[in-house]
């Protein structure tokens, strides 16, 4: 466990040399990023193969931070069997989106510089067990992703990097008003979570009401709840290749890993309160952007918004409060952050990449599975995977969530099982129209500027090594899950039984 701090430390140093290499070839960066995500990823799974689970946080590091203030902040890393699951998620998704940034030469320093530093942000959130310095790391994470897709994005970019962080912040002050009232009410003594948690068993029914309303809204806005959702499929379509990545495989999860890790066990009383309500938004956001999903004629918007209906399954499974429901929505966590993140590389970095259209119409007059055969069989098998299918890692994190929330509510589980049959319906659709689509009669198709003087285009750039690499790493990692999901339960479930998660928790282990 002593190694998880080196991922946030790496992090933020391979930024700041990514920063100089950057300032004499872009090659320089891309080494220094990859070498750095690859050291992170590769500390997260030395963690993993010496972690012994446990009922509650392990403690890493705890150092007073600024003690002259005597505000009770503590630098206070801690991890258990959910942080290092999303640990490992991050360190899978950062290699990753390097490798699909390989073909990024404007500015490369910068790019990656601020790729790491949001990278070491969510490192920082995962594993930090003192809520201000969480907050701290929350905020960091949210920063480069305005850059990020403002300087890097393409369609309507600063729209969609100005709404995505206005989103973020806005639910960072509803976050960070709900803590503070909750240390004062408090006394307060410190900014623990567990020492929260425990002045939290004293406030009146009213408080706890507030602050959970609080501190759960602003994390559920960055985890793209029904209707606080609007900013995501905006900011995936914007967002360059790796910032989509990003942004639907781990920046969405910190949302969901703070109504996890923060809003519920810190007020359980306020969560019983609203726990139907958001029951239903998450029942509400399956169905809703699957059906808008089904109907979208941009590429990557058919993705974002499919990513904000399995983010549903995330918030369902958290709602319904029994530990099975919550260790699948922990599993989908992972899931959706492997096969999103492999959707969006296909779609943004393969596709639009070499035919420079979104437009399934357009789409449709290229035999795609002839000119990229690579990216067809790999869009299929995410897609697959996306759907549920057994034998990849969406299987069972959704079938777990389905059937802890039928112990809870068998009519919300029966609504948001239509949502697998949606998301099955706008997955085979988009698959059949953008990459097995037949050239209509008059049809020309987008790249057929670029060809010979007989009208046929010239065929597109073979599917680069790196983003072979990073497919496959990908395809692997939700295969290997998929086929052994207990590898990532046995550290899931244990962490569950917690006393934090104890008040909340209801229906015993799966």
């Amino acid at each position: 466990m002593n190694a998880l701090p080196w991922t946030i430390y790496l992090s933020f140093a391979g930024a700041v040399v990514a920063l100089a290499a950057g300032a004499r070839s872009a090659a320089n960066a891309r080494i220094v990023a990859l070498v750095t995500a690859l050291a992170g990823f590769g500390a997260s799974l030395y963690a993993a193969a010496h972690f012994v689970p446990s009922q509650g946080l392990q403690d890493i590091v705890k150092v007073p931070w600024i003690p002259e203030l005597n505000l009770g902040i503590n630098y206070h890393l801690a991890a258990d069997g959910i942080s290092l699951t999303l640990l490992v998620l991050t360190g899978l998704a950062a290699t990753a989106g390097v490798l699909f940034s390989w073909n990024i030469e404007e500015r490369a320093g910068e790019f990656f510089a601020l790729y790491l530093a949001l990278i070491g942000g969510v490192y920082g959130v995962f594993l930090s067990a003192d809520a201000f310095v969480l907050f701290v790391f929350y905020e960091i994470a949210i920063v480069p992703k305005y850059f990020l897709i403002a300087n890097w994005g393409s369609t309507n970019r600063e729209y969609g990097a100005m709404k995505l962080v206005l989103y973020s912040f806005a639910g960072s002050a509803l976050v960070l008003a709900g803590l503070l009232w909750a240390y004062a009410a408090g006394g307060g003594k410190s900014f623990a979570l567990g020492d929260l948690a425990a002045a939290a068993t004293h406030f009146s029914h009213a408080q706890q009401l507030g602050m959970f309303g609080l501190v759960f809204l602003g994390f559920a806005v960055l985890a793209g709840m029904f209707p606080f959702h609007t900013w995501a499929p905006t900011g995936h379509v914007a967002a360059p290749t790796a910032a989509s990545m990003l942004l639907a495989g781990v920046v969405m999860k910190l949302g969901a890993y703070g109504c996890l890790r923060v809003a519920m066990p810190l007020f359980p009383v306020g969560f019983e309160f609203w726990q139907s309500t958001i029951t239903c938004l998450a029942v509400a956001g399956i169905l809703y952007a699957g059906f808008v999903a089904l109907v979208q004629e941009d590429f990557k918007f058919v993705i974002g918004y499919s990513s904000v209906s399995h983010m549903g399954f995330v918030i369902l499974g958290l709602a319904a409060a029994n530990s099975q429901a919550v260790s699948g929505a922990v599993l989908q966590m992972f899931s959706h952050g492997v096969i999103a993140g492999l959707l969006f590389a296909v779609v943004g970095r393969m596709v639009y990449e070499r035919t420079h259209t979104r437009k399934l119409s357009d789409l449709r007059a290229l035999p795609l599975h002839r000119l990229m055969p690579f990216a067809a069989l790999t869009f299929v098998l995410a897609g697959l995977a996306s759907m549920g299918m057994p034998g990849f890692s969406g299987f069972p994190a959704e079938l777990t969530i389905l059937i802890g929330t039928w112990k809870y509510s068998p009519l919300a589980a029966t609504f948001a099982a239509g949502g697998i049959l949606v998301a099955a319906a706008f997955t085979l659709r988009v698959i059949q129209v953008s990459f097995f689509g037949s050239t209509e009669s008059g049809a020309t198709p987008p790249a057929a500027s670029h060809g010979h003087a007989s009208g046929h285009a010239e065929p597109y750039a073979p599917i680069t090594w790196p983003e072979r690499a990073g497919a496959l790493l990908l395809i692997a990692a939700t295969v290997y899950v998929g086929l052994k999901p207990d590898i990532l339960l046995s550290w899931i479930t244990p962490a569950l039984q917690s006393p934090l998660m104890h008040a909340v928790l209801k229906g015993g282990t799966p």
